[in-house]
C-alpha cells in the first residue's frame, strides 16, 4: 500500500466490495456507495465506525455527482453492477441502466487526476480453449452481462483520456469464498447442502471456469487502486483470476470431500443456460508483471472457507428453509 487516499467504493456492501472495504479502511478514508439492494447492511458496527456508508443508486446521476463532489475521492473503485447473468437476460434494460449508465455517471463525476478502477469481467472474451490474454484474445461477449461490461470498458478508456483519469480495467473472473450475495453456482450448492438437501439441482456441469478466492480478488483491487504510478489519461487493462479452470463436476468432487457429504445430482431446467461458453480462464501475466499481484489461495482453500463459514446473503438461504 502507498499513501493515505480518499477512496470511494461503489458496491462496497456487496461480495468483493465488503472484503475490499475491510482491507482498505485501516490505511485510507473510505466512502462506500451502495443501494443495499439485498436489503441489509452487511458490515458490523465495528466496520461502520471506520467508514462512511451512503445509500445511493449509481443510476441516479444527480445523487452520484453530489456525493463525489462532497467526498472528493483520490480513487474510485467501481464494483457496483448487476452480476447475475440470468437477471441481466431477464431485464436487459435494467441491466443496461446499472451496468453501463451507472459507470458513465461515475466517470462524468470523477475529478480530474482521479484513479478510476473499473470492475469488468472475463465475460467480455470470445470463447476459447486457452487462457485469455488481455492484448491478444478476441472480445466477443455471449450474453447481456458481457456486452454491458465491454461497453463500460469503451467508456472508461474514452473518458479517462478526455477527463485525465488514471484508469484500470480489471477483468474479474469467477469469485468464490464466504459472503456471496448472488445465486451463482457455488453458493447455490452450499446453500442447498447446508439446508440438508441430499440431491442438488443444477444447470450445466460441463463448462470450465477460473475460480478466484474472494480475498485474492479484494487484494487485487486494493493493490491496483493504491498504485500511485498510474498515469492520468491512460487506461491499463488486466485480468484478475488464477489461470486454473475447473469444471462443475470437478468442483463437486472437491466439495464432497471437504464437506464429507455424498449427494445426488438433478438437472434444473431453470438453471440450464441455452448458450454457455465451454472454457473461461485468465492469463494473469499482465497483472503479475504490472502490479506484482498473484493469487495466494487455491480452489481447495476457497471451497474450504466457503463450506466452513458460508456467510451467504439472506436472499440466497431463505428459499431452502
Amino acid at each position: 500500500m502507498n499513501g493515505h487516499d480518499r477512496i470511494l467504493i461503489t458496491g462496497g456492501n456487496g461480495y468483493v466490495g465488503r472484503q475490499l472495504t475491510r482491507r482498505l479502511y485501516g490505511d485510507h478514508e473510505i466512502c462506500v456507495a451502495d443501494n443495499i439492494r439485498y436489503g441489509q447492511v452487511r458490515f458490523s458496527d465495528a466496520d461502520l465506525a471506520r467508514i462512511r456508508l451512503e445509500r445511493v443508486d449509481i443510476t441516479d446521476q444527480q445523487a452520484i455527482s453530489a456525493l463525489v463532489a462532497d467526498f472528493q475521492p483520490d480513487v474510485i473503485i467501481h464494483l457496483a453492477a448487476i452480476h447475475y447473468i440470468p437477471e441481466c437476460e431477464q431485464d436487459p434494460t435494467k441491466s443496461l441502466m446499472t451496468n453501463v449508465v451507472g459507470v458513465m455517471n461515475l466517470l462524468l463525476a470523477a475529478p480530474p487526476g482521479c484513479r478510476f478502477v473499473y470492475a469488468s469481467s472475463g465475460a467480455v472474451y470470445k470463447p476459447d480453449t486457452q487462457p485469455h490474454c488481455e492484448g491478444t484474445a478476441a472480445l466477443e461477449p455471449s450474453d447481456i452481462y458481457g456486452l454491458n461490461k465491454l461497453h463500460g470498458e469503451h467508456y472508461v478508456r474514452y473518458l479517462a483520456k478526455q477527463r485525465s483519469l488514471a484508469a484500470v480495467v480489471v477483468r474479474l473472473f469467477n469469485v468464490v469464498g464466504p459472503g456471496e450475495t448472488n445465486p451463482h453456482l457455488l453458493p447455490e450448492i452450499v446453500a442447498q447442502l447446508k439446508a440438508g438437501r441430499t440431491t442438488l439441482k443444477l444447470g450445466n456441469r460441463w463448462p470450465k471456469r477460473d475460480y478466484i478466492h474472494v480475498e485474492d480478488a479484494a487484494r487485487g483491487f486494493a493493490t491496483i487502486a493504491t498504485d500511485e504510478t498510474l498515469v492520468p489519461g491512460a487506461t491499463v487493462t488486466v485480468n484478475l483470476g488464477t489461470s486454473r479452470p475447473y469444471s462443475v463436476d470437478e468442483i463437486l468432487s472437491k466439495l464432497s470431500g471437504i464437506a464429507r457429504i455424498e449427494f445426488g445430482l438433478e438437472e434444473d431446467s431453470d438453471r440450464v443456460r441455452a448458450v454457455d461458453r465451454p472454457f473461461l480462464a485468465a492469463d494473469t501475466t499482465q497483472i503479475r508483471q504490472r502490479f506484482g499481484w498473484e493469487p495466494a489461495f487455491t480452489i481447495d482453500d476457497a471451497l474450504s472457507d466457503l463450506w466452513r463459514a458460508p456467510d451467504l446473503s439472506e436472499t440466497l438461504t431463505a428459499k431452502y428453509r
